[in-house]
């Protein structure tokens, strides 16, 4: 009989299982936890045993799990997770799942891809849009510039300066990244050796990159040349720096109904992406709803078949044949659990739970409660004691806190750390449901030791 002091009194049993009613008992007896099985399948390889299939299928259904939860976090939803503690599905849900998953997924991709491809094109009409602006500011400066010219052929006869000659020249616009801009006007200059002229403008607002969602900063120019030698050099150049190039009329009336097309066209393409942007919110938080059940239902499908390859197959095939360890003391709790699991199956022949005979060392088991399995933990996290060895923990119980006490020997720091222990034990239930049962809990779930310390 074990006790707070020892481990648990365990024993060497073999089951037998009928096929069909495996899975149920499998689950049952995980549900139970109280359960140990041995691999009696050593020698075969993991890709050529009995359930590897229905294990890929888990595996695929966990990748497109993550896929969701990704998206999910990326969206800024909130997953909500109730502490509800599904059943395993029974195997013929597996396919509703996978189907549920693969439709799931398929939406979602689906709206990335046509989303993205609506950031990118309202990018380019924003580009076009803040480079026929800038455009048009420059060009009027010219104009300025001829009319002044043009007053001042009175005064320098037919030889003046000819209005409109700017004109003659031949221009590209586009849009760069902001910190290419130097290298990018020092390359113009050796490789054209100064016959180009280039206005730059900055874009105030950022842009967002449609692929990554960053923001990022860019600046619209003009480059003018003469002659297509420097026109091709202009183009390559722009095209070694990424940097995106676009039409732009000459004449003025053009560039207004250009303008004019492209206002209309961002606000319709804004109406679009507001509602594509509902649509995806919409069917993330529904997901959002069902992912932490999901994630359970899913895991606990992976660990039953990944515990069904390590049974054995009798010659009938009809049969699963299994060793165990259990507690002694908890064998009645077994029972009952493997009857559940043929009944729920519908088997007409019972599962069958026979002790036997070892000569091997059996694992040690150590029962805890919610206040012991905090101590019980940083125990084991030093060493696990031997079979049926007195075990430190309840000793750790007294001795931790007090060792942590000497240590921050302080008024102040033990008022301090009772009431946050007081905290956890306040919202204790709310903290259980939403962090699990790891290293990051640890806290919650040990919260009584540190009352003491004060």
């Amino acid at each position: 009989m074990g006790s707070l002091y020892r481990s648990e009194e365990m024993c060497k049993a073999q089951v037998f299982l009928q096929s069909e009613a495996a899975y149920a008992c499998v689950a049952e007896l995980g549900e139970l936890g109280l359960v140990q099985f041995r691999d009696l399948n050593p020698d075969v390889n993991a890709f050529q045993r009995k359930f590897v299939n229905e294990v890929r299928r888990c595996d695929e259904m966990e990748r497109k799990l993550r896929f969701l939860e990704k998206e999910i976090v990326r969206a800024g939803i909130t997953i909500i997770d109730t502490g509800e503690n599904p059943e395993a599905p029974a195997p013929r849900e597996m396919i509703d799942l996978e189907s549920c998953f693969e439709k799931l997924e398929n939406e979602i991709q689906e709206i990335n891809t046509n989303q993205e491809a609506l950031k990118r094109n309202y990018l380019e009409l924003t580009e076009l849009k803040h480079i026929l602006d800038k455009a048009q500011q420059f060009f009027e400066e010219i104009r300025d510039v001829d009319r002044e010219a043009e007053e001042s052929t009175t005064m320098l006869g037919e030889e003046g300066l000819q209005p409109g000659r700017a004109m003659s020249f031949g221009f590209v616009a586009g849009v760069i990244q902001r910190e290419r801009i130097p290298a990018f006007e020092q390359m113009l200059w050796r490789v054209c050796r100064g016959n180009v002229f280039l206005r730059l403008s900055e874009i105030a607002t950022p842009l967002e990159d449609p692929s990554t969602g960053d923001q990022m900063q860019k600046s619209v120019f003009i480059i003018f040349f003469q002659g297509d030698q420097l026109k091709t050099r202009v183009k390559k150049i722009c095209e070694g720096f990424r940097a995106t190039l676009y039409p732009c009329p000459e004449n003025q009336s053009e560039r207004r109904e250009m303008t004019a097309g492209v206002n209309t066209r961002l606000e319709d393409l804004k109406a679009v992406l507001s509602q594509t942007d509902e649509h995806r919110q919409r069917v993330l938080s529904s997901a959002a709803n069902n992912l932490r059940v999901w994630f359970i239902k899913v895991r606990k499908l992976k660990a039953i078949y990944h515990t069904l390859n390590l049974f054995n197959l009798d010659v009938t095939q009809k049969c699963l044949i299994a060793e165990c360890w259990c507690p002694v003391s908890d064998l009645e709790q077994i029972q009952t659990a493997l009857r559940r699991g043929t009944e729920k199956s519908g088997s007409s022949v019972p599962s069958i739970l026979n002790r036997m005979e070892s000569v091997e060392p059996p694992p040690t088991y150590n029962k805890t409660n919610k206040f012991t399995e905090v101590f019980q933990s940083i125990v084991d996290a030093y060493g696990i004691a031997n079979y049926r060895e007195v075990n430190p923990a309840p000793f750790a119980i007294i001795t931790f806190p007090f060792l942590f006490s000497v240590m921050f020997g302080d008024a102040g720091h033990g008022l301090i750390m009772t009431l946050f222990a007081l905290f956890l034990i306040i919202k204790e239930k709310k903290l259980q449901s939403t962090i699990g049962k790891n290293e990051v809990s640890f806290p919650c779930a040990g919260a009584f030791h540190t009352l003491p310390e004060n």
